[in-house]
Formats: structure tokens, sequence, C-alpha cells
């Protein structure tokens, strides 16, 4: 944003009434090094330009076109066949890092279902930064979820991992998931986009707010029929946690964007015993939901099992976010 002043403009008033309205701003000088316009950084509060006219001394007020207008007019709430994302209502998406068998997604289905989760989670096909690492069951996981989930309730979400998946994903997924490694994978994007399912967008793991919300902006322009997204932990210097959870980010979508985000403790900080107060947190900053990782043996299991909740402090965890109480 570009504020030009008139020609007899107290520049200090000026600059004063603007940080007081919470706005970062640089002053601009003219061949004269007189300041004639100052520049609004975008790390500042969201101000309407008509209050900014108001200021004496202001004398035009000049926004850039928005680079993602869809994701701009997206409403606050996404419908998930029947479950909405957004709005007064938290949502609870659980499941184990990886579907493993038919037995273990039954038994994991069951009992977030019973603890008050809305989604299932797991994945069919994983990404894994070794080749060498556990990959997923592929379709037959899938049809183990899609089973697991009507069987208790339950709506899927799960990872497309490539474009030659994305239809039969899609295929049993309620809620598409891109993964934090392909958030700006932009082809698999529109592939994703041309299903017509909602998607739960995670953000890259160093991605700005404006990258996320652009990756948004290529799902709702090929066709998604909503974007959820998520911030499930960004790269940080400090190894104390397996990743850094952004909290300011999180209340910008929610407040400012008005979007519908949730956060995932569980990637973000590698740590079970952080996930409960990580996920009061996104909560109180507007998160409308919580995706959680449980497994019933964390020791067997074939990802992620040191962040992975037992049954029992899954259990623990449920009972606190859905009352809102300050005790675990």
């Amino acid at each position: 944003m570009i504020i030009q002043l008139a020609p007899d403009a107290d520049t200090d008033l000026v600059k004063r009434a603007l940080v007081a309205a919470g706005l970062w701003v640089t002053a601009l000088h003219d061949g004269s090094r007189r300041v004639s316009h100052f520049s609004v950084s975008s790390a500042s509060s969201a101000v309407e330009a008509t209050d900014l006219l108001r200021i004496p001394g202001v004398a035009s007020v000049v926004s850039p076109a928005s680079a993602h207008p869809r994701v701009d007019a997206s409403p606050s709430t996404v419908d998930v066949r029947g479950v909405v994302v957004g709005g007064a209502s938290r949502v609870f998406m659980a499941g184990p890092c990886a579907v493993e068998s038919e037995s273990q997604i039954d038994a994991v289905a069951a009992r977030v279902a019973a603890a008050g989760a809305q989604l299932l989670r797991g994945g069919a096909f994983k990404p894994r930064s070794s080749p060498y690492a556990f990959q997923g069951h592929g379709e037959v996981a899938l049809r183990w979820m899609r089973r697991a989930a009507e069987a208790n309730g339950l709506r899927v979400v799960t990872e497309a991992l490539g474009e030659a998946d994305v239809t039969l994903v899609a295929e049993y997924a309620d809620l598409v998931q891109v993964g934090s490694r392909n958030m700006q994978n932009f082809s698999l994007l529109k592939a994703i986009g041309r299903t017509g399912r909602p998607v739960m967008l995670k953000r890259a793991m160093s991605a700005t707010v404006d990258e996320w919300l652009l990756a948004g902006e290529y799902l709702l322009e090929h066709g998604a029929a909503g974007v959820i997204y998520c911030e499930r932990g960004i790269r940080g210097f400090d190894h104390a946690t397996r990743n850094l959870l952004d909290l300011g980010a999180v209340a910008l979508l929610a407040h400012v964007h008005h979007l519908p985000v949730v956060v995932d403790p569980s990637h973000a900080t590698g740590r079970r015993d952080l996930v409960l107060p990580l996920a009061r947190a996104g909560l109180a900053a507007g998160a409308a939901g919580v995706m959680l990782e449980t497994h019933d043996d964390p020791g067997r299991a074939l990802s992620d099992g040191p962040q992975a909740l037992m049954p029992a402090e899954f259990s623990t965890v449920m009972a606190s976010l859905r009352s809102g109480s300050a005790e675990a």
C-alpha cells in the first residue's frame, strides 16, 4: 500500500496517525527530499483505505490488486461431506501417520470416533525422506481406510502424493490432503483442484504465508470445492522441537483473512508431550480444528512413532480439547 501526502501535510502528524493505526511505514522522498509518500509494510494491521483517507494530510491511498482473489472471496467454512470446518465448532482429525494394516486402521478408527474425532487421518501413500523407508500400501490402504471410516461415522482425509494417484485418492477421500512437500507442486495442485473435492493444504516447511495462500489460489482456480489450510510447523533454527508451529500465521489466516485453518501439533513438535499445550494454543489463536497422530503401539509404528499419542494419552488430549479445560 502507498499513501500519498497532500502538499501541505504535516509529515510527523501523519506518520504518528499511521503508526497509531497499526501500520509499519517507510517514508518516500521526492526530488526535493520532501516526504511525499509512505510505503506500508505487509506486516501491518489490516486498515481500510477509507479510514486512512480521514487522516488530515493524506491525499490518496493506493492498494495493489490481490494476488489471490479467489482465496479472498472464499467463505470462512468448508463442508466436508456434512462436517463443517470453520465457524464456531471445533473439528478433530485423528489417526496414524501411515495406514499399516486393516486391523490397525479398524481399531484406530473405532477409538478416535469414540473420543469425538470427526475425520480419520492416515497415509496410504507416504512421502519419505529416505527411499528405503516405508512408502505406504497404496490403494488397498485407501480401501481399508474408507471401510473403517464408514463403520464409525467418520470422514476420510488422506494425501494424494502424485498426479497419477489423484483420481484414485479422490474416489476414497472426503478431504484430499496436499502434503507440505507438495505445497508448490503446481501440476499436482491443478490435478487435485479438478477433482472438485475439498482440499486440506499443508504449509510447506519454508513457505511464506503469501506462498501458502497462492497455492490455495491454484486449487480454487482449478475447481476445488474449498480449501482448509493446515499449519504443521515450519523449519526453524532450534532443534528442541521437530518444527516450529507458527501461531502468528494461524491467527492471521483466521482473523484477518477469515479462512478455515487447522493445526497439526504432532508434526510441528515431534514430541507427544507438547501436543496438548500447542493444540490448545492453536485453538486459542483461531484454529478451526486440530489434526492429531495416534498409534496403538508407537514403538512398532512404521513412521513417526515418537510423536504419535498412545491410546490413553489420545483420549486425555481429546477430552481436554473438547471441553476447553485448562487441565490435562
